[in-house]
């Protein structure tokens, strides 16, 4: 196990701007370290997917620094170590004839790589995330036969199946009921209380994330850091607020 407050994620002073437009970001530092559930939250277009894909080494930031388990990230390479479900899962290719089981076993190959044969061992680390998830009963099925709450649970389980450090969701329950967000929130939760599972949440809904998140940062081309949601809460709808007023 770790040391209690290893540093799963460093971003220090990025600043990033597409082209030579203004910053989309600026000036940004977060910690994000072991055990951590962090919702990072903001407005459309105030920078968060941005942030996250800089995270995740997809954008490079204009100046700043953004280290991973400590390693900075033009050197990092163990990628199993960061799971990340996106929220276009649910927007799955309706024609892609691709299983249940097919898709948690591609987090496999983020371990072992590619073009090696999955082994025993990989089939049973895919079989214990489908199990974490409950869909093992639906192996079998078609992931395009699926409702939007089952998807959300197959990619997670294909996240689980790389047994990583941390999972980065980006607004995992966009375009569900209710019911099926509570489950999929209550899941979460189990991750990160009984296995100790570092989450990184986007999500645009600060109540559902005051509730559920150990700390949120809210991002606005600046950020702005609360160890504790519900001092998020109050002040960040009373900004809304404010600005609700004003206009």
């Amino acid at each position: 196990m770790y040391g209690v407050s290893e540093s799963i994620i460093n971003v220090e002073n990025v600043s990033f701007s597409y082209g030579q437009k203004t910053d989309i970001l600026s000036d940004v530092s977060l910690r994000v370290a072991q055990g951590d559930y962090l919702g990072l939250i903001g407005p459309n277009g105030g920078g968060k997917t941005t942030l996250l894909k800089i995270m995740l080494g997809l954008l490079k930031p204009r100046t700043g620094v953004v280290s991973l388990f400590g390693v900075p990230l033009g050197r990092f390479r163990q990628w199993s170590r960061i799971g990340y479900v996106s929220q276009r899962a649910i927007a799955f290719d309706a024609l892609f004839p691709v299983t249940v089981e097919e898709v948690v076993r591609m987090g496999r190959y983020a371990k072992r790589g590619f073009f090696r044969r999955l082994t025993a061992e990989d089939m049973q680390k895919a079989e214990e995330a489908l199990k974490d998830v409950e869909m093992a009963e639906f192996r079998k099925r078609r992931v395009s036969d699926l409702s939007g709450g089952q998807k959300q649970r197959v990619f997670l389980a294909r996240a689980l199946a790389s047994e990583p450090d941390c999972i980065v969701l980006d607004e995992p329950t966009s375009g569900v009921d209710h019911e099926t967000e509570e489950r999929f929130f209550e899941l979460l939760r189990m991750l990160n209380q009984e296995r100790g599972m570092t989450l990184v949440l986007v999500s645009h809904d600060l109540e559902r994330i005051a509730r559920e998140a150990s700390a949120v940062a809210v991002v606005d081309c600046s950020l702005r850091y609360y160890a504790d949601p519900n001092e998020a809460l109050v002040h960040e709808e009373g900004t809304a607020h404010a600005h609700a007023v004003h206009h």
